[in-house]
């Protein structure tokens, strides 16, 4: 396994943390010493992609007209991207430090 450069390294325990929540967590425990694979890679820039938005528009949107449940659903959706970005970091990170 390559080195992680320093941003990358900061994202490793948000990311591991994500993958145990997401009941997909690496044999070696750490994605320190397990590569992202490709299909993980691709679905996690996807939910970062479309989660950070959504989320916003969620949270911000509807937190004026007093939706409550929008704004909590805003707050999931962040988390869930927030971790699945974390995850892409490191993956990327990985190809990069090769």
């Amino acid at each position: 396994m390559p080195d992680l450069p320093a941003g990358a390294r900061l994202a490793l325990q948000a990311a591991d943390l994500f993958m145990v929540l997401m009941v997909s967590r690496p044999p070696t425990g750490s994605l320190r010493s397990t590569w992202v694979t490709p299909a993980t890679l691709q679905l996690t820039i996807a939910v970062a992609l479309v989660g950070l938005p959504l989320s916003a528009w969620l949270a911000l949107s509807r937190a004026v007209g007093g939706a409550v449940i929008s704004v909590l659903l805003g707050i999931v959706v962040i988390l869930l991207a927030a971790g699945a970005l974390s995850v892409a970091v490191v993956g990327i990170a990985q190809r990069l430090s090769r």
